[in-house]
């Protein structure tokens, strides 16, 4: 005897045709017991789908600086290490302060050899195909509101192995001669100026390269400026006040001591006090985009009280206790630094006169 015909009301299958109940009663129980397999397998997938792209992020992403070296597989950990080691007979350093940690690095100056070694340390029994290992001496000028772009204005390559296979540990020597360091290696507010060696090794079926990169410091002496005028401006409010203000020069080198004498000719306004500060204004960009970050080196009150018609003070101000660099001017067209006395005014209603004068720092051998 035959059931009767209806039509399945099943969620997951709805047919236009009358069906035998025996058939609704298997396609109801195929499609539950289908679905939490579907559910698990789905889950699964999704799961798996983010560890591979968690894992290949990890791998992917751009090489730590000062010298850590970068796994070659990213599921059996490091195969592969490097160590860039610089020679410095000097013995001289440079300690600057970066992202709030002191760091130092060997100092050169000019045109000074940069030679040194590289070490490849590779795991045990571990084999790595490469298409070859490069290294080089790289002059950039990096700018922190424009991250991505950086400016090479150095780049010297020398290779240190074809392409090849490693099947162990290796030290390569390398020597930079002669290559002209035009720019002093500067770390400032909105801009940097870094010298530094970078280890390049391409390795074959891996997500990763070998990318290692071992800083410097440059600097570089100027002769002393054949001609050095003295400073003499004039500031005044018409028939309130007249000053005027002289340095003995207009350049001076870094240990240098700034020497002048300021001068009341004239006096119609109650002066409370006078202060001299020395300024360093690091500007990036051209044109209408040129930025400007002012610092205040230091900062002293040079006189107390109201001045007099004839009056002079004299100002003396010693270098060699700040942390200076050279004056750079429209380096690569991409940021300069500047020095500036800056002369404060202030009467008893708190009113605030100044002038500013651009001095230029040099660096003495």
């Amino acid at each position: 005897m035959l059931c009767d015909n209806t039509y399945v009301s099943a969620t997951f299958f709805s047919a236009p045709f009358p069906v035998p109940a025996i058939i609704e009663s298997i396609c109801f129980s195929f499609f539950c017991d289908i679905f939490p397999l579907f559910f698990v397998l789905q889950s699964f997938f999704f799961f798996f789908s983010f560890l591979l792209f968690f894992f290949c992020w990890q791998f992917l992403k751009r090489p730590q600086r000062n010298n850590k070296p970068q796994a070659m597989s990213f599921l059996f950990g490091k195969a592969v290490e490097a160590e860039i080691s610089i020679d410095n007979p000097s013995k001289k350093t440079v300690t600057f302060q970066k992202d709030g940690k002191s760091e130092t690095l060997p100092l050169f100056v000019g045109k000074d050899t940069v030679k040194g070694k590289v070490d490849i340390t590779l795991k045990p029994g571990k084999t790595v195909e490469h298409t070859g290992i490069q290294i080089q001496l790289i002059g950039q000028i990096e700018l922190f509101y424009d991250r991505g772009n950086h400016h090479q204005f150095i780049s010297v390559p020398k290779e240190l192995a074809p392409a090849g296979e490693l099947s162990q540990s290796i030290s390569f020597d390398f020597e930079f001669n002669e290559i002209e360091k035009q720019y002093e290696s500067y770390n400032g507010i909105n801009a940097r100026l870094r010298y530094f060696l970078k280890l390049t090794m391409v390795i074959r079926r891996s997500l990763s390269n070998l990318l290692v990169e071992k800083d410097f410091w440059v600097h570089n002496y100027a002769a002393e400026p054949k001609v050095n005028n003295g400073l003499k401006m004039e500031v005044g409010i018409e028939d309130n006040l007249h000053i005027e203000f002289e340095y003995n020069k207009s350049k001076y080198h870094m240990k240098d001591v700034i020497i002048g004498k300021i001068y009341f000719l004239l006096v119609r306004i109650k002066i409370k006090h006078m202060e001299v500060s020395l300024i360093r204004r690091e500007t990036t960009g051209t044109g209408p985009n040129a930025y400007n970050e002012s610092h205040t080196l230091t900062k002293f009150e040079i006189m107390d009280g109201a001045p007099v018609r004839g009056e002079s003070i004299p100002v003396r101000i010693f270098l060699a206790g700040f942390d200076l660099t050279p004056s750079y001017r429209n380096i690569a067209s991409l940021f300069s630094l500047k020095y500036y006395l800056n002369l404060v005014l202030v009467d008893e209603d708190d009113r605030r006169y100044f002038k500013q004068q651009e001095v230029t720092i040099w660096r003495r051998a």
